[in-house]
């Protein structure tokens, strides 16, 4: 809600006449909040946005637009964009009711999606999803914030707008990647399996994390030697009958991943890793 006041003016015989001001307050009967599904995220990942829109009055709001900023922020001297909308996502809702989907534009700075109408003494809700691009900050602590802006030829208080903030992941982020050398080899040949295990994420994992690699060799292997970030190591159990690989929990841990914000805004992410080793003879 938002006061307002006038005063009028009486003019005759060149002279001006002032009356008294009134005051009067416009209630606004369209308001509009925003959340996220989910309250984190990480690198590549994607977040659900719900708007809600309620008209508590007698009359319907048509044409009604929103505008979501996609989280612009300023990195030095430019602004940068780190939300993408994905494609087909909107979904627009009535008291509940799921309708036609709206159009949704983007253009080079935020995202508009309209076509909404929320009719009297009811709601209307609009979903969309929007992914997680390399301006988004990934450090721990960091966050992004968009906000959307409502508009309609009859909405009188302008601006109308809601805000949402997501958080970035604070936790390692692992993934593992396995290759063997040499791909070709003959019976009673020696092998070696490499595991590589890769942080993405702003903080490192630790031995409290209990990683634990496990593989089923087949052909089975005699192992020869096993190594983590090329040191010889014993923590680890085989079932040489089975083919049955497993580190003892804990021994291993991957440092985070280390941030670089470049000069156009974006973020590098350099993973921290880990490397295990499995030699033997087939």
């Amino acid at each position: 809600m938002a006061a307002f006041t006038n005063q009028a003016t009486l003019s005759y015989n060149n002279t001006t006449v002032n009356s008294n001001v009134v005051t009067g307050e416009l209630v606004g009967v369209l308001s509009v909040t925003k959340n996220a599904l989910d309250d984190t995220y990480n690198a590549g990942s994607t977040v659900t946005y719900i708007v809600n829109l309620t008209n508590s009055g007698n009359t319907p709001y048509t044409g009604v637009t929103i505008t979501d900023d996609l989280g612009e922020y300023t990195s030095g001297t430019q602004t940068v964009i780190p939300l993408e909308y994905v494609e087909n996502s909107a979904k627009y809702l009535v008291n509940g009711e799921l309708q036609p989907d709206p159009t949704a534009q983007v253009t080079a700075d935020n995202l508009q999606i309209s076509g909404i109408t929320v009719p009297a003494n009811g709601t209307a809700q609009i979903l969309y999803k929007a992914s997680v691009n390399s301006f988004a900050p990934l450090s721990a602590g960091s966050t992004v914030t968009n906000t959307v802006t409502v508009d309609s030829g009859s909405i009188q208080r302008m601006p109308l707008t809601a805000s949402e903030t997501v958080t970035v992941f604070s936790g390692p982020v692992l993934n593992i990647v396995k290759s063997m050398s040499p791909c070709i080899i003959t019976e009673n040949g020696t092998i070696t399996y490499t595991f590589t295990i890769q942080n993405t994420g702003n903080m490192p994992a630790e031995a409290s994390d209990n990683i634990t690699v496990t593989d089923i060799f087949d052909p089975k292997l005699t192992i020869t030697g096993v190594t983590l970030d090329g040191t010889a190591t014993s923590d680890y159990t085989y079932d040489e009958a089975g083919g049955t690989f497993e580190t003892t929990p804990g021994i291993i841990t991957v440092p985070a991943a280390a941030f670089t914000q470049n000069a156009d805004g974006s973020y590098t992410v350099t993973p921290g890793s880990a490397v295990l080793t499995v030699t033997g003879t087939v």
